[in-house]
């Protein structure tokens, strides 16, 4: 039976460092996520994927987590990341989630509506979006993924290292959605609501499309200071905060 409830949520970047955010999120699915019909994850769910072959303990504990989620009736979908666009099949296996193409338009309650990560939409930054269409290789991604997995790892904190100092340099405007791709791309799926992750401004933005309707594109926000994630009823479309947990010295080391 229809529950009548969607939820969706985007870079969570869960790692071993921020317990806290892990807590977060394994208390969302047993709380809020259960009582509803379908989780939309809009990808960087983790800080960094170096294949499905990771034997970390908190891939299988977001794993176990997740498929209970599914087993319990919720529909779980899940589209990549700019950090974790390596996340194959098997781990999706592993979680009970169906993987996304990169811009998948779905019906939310009678509202065709188009699910993104974010990162595609921001054009202006050239330089991220030349590396963007590499990684997009089905090759590219077989030649990373044959490597041993400590290489994978060395790539991986090489990789942050990068992208940190590369920030730094950039303005806000150029690490944002370019404002004129936006009605572009929501008039060639022909979709007046759109909803991503990426950029961590969640916010709500009503836009104008080329033939003069009104259109809105919902951004949903990052897990680093605060919980964050957009319910969806029939109704309403209401985008929800809260506090992360506070663990304890011996729960967080």
């Amino acid at each position: 039976m229809a529950k009548g409830l969607t939820l969706v949520i985007a870079d969570l970047h869960l790692s071993q460092e921020r317990p806290d955010i892990t807590a977060a999120f394994l208390l969302f699915l047993q709380q809020k996520a259960v009582h509803a019909d379908a989780l939309y994850i809009l990808g960087d769910l983790f800080e960094v994927w170096i294949g499905d072959d990771n034997p970390s303990p908190l891939l299988s504990q977001v794993a176990a987590a997740l498929q209970l989620l599914s087993s319990q009736g919720v529909q779980l979908y899940f589209c990549h990341g700019n950090r974790d666009f390596l996340l194959g099949t098997g781990f999706a296996n592993r979680a009970g989630f169906q993987l996304l193409t990169p811009a998948t338009v779905v019906d939310l309650y009678g509202t065709k509506t188009l699910l993104m990560h974010g990162d595609s939409l921001c054009t202006l930054d050239l330089q991220y979006q030349k590396f963007r269409k590499w990684w997009n290789q089905p090759w590219w991604q077989w030649l990373i993924l044959s490597t041993p997995l400590w290489y994978r790892q060395h790539l991986a904190r090489k990789a942050r290292r990068i992208s940190k100092a590369d920030k730094s340099a950039k303005t806000a405007m150029i690490m944002d959605v370019t404002p004129d791709e936006v009605p572009n791309v929501m008039t060639a799926h022909q979709v007046k609501h759109l909803i991503h992750g990426h950029t961590h401004r969640p916010a709500v933005h009503q836009l104008d499309l080329a033939d003069g309707s009104t259109a809105y594109r919902y951004v949903v926000g990052d897990w680093y200071q605060q919980s964050s994630y957009l319910e969806i009823t029939p109704e309403h479309w209401q985008l929800h905060f809260a506090a992360l947990p506070e663990l304890d010295a011996q729960t967080s080391g």
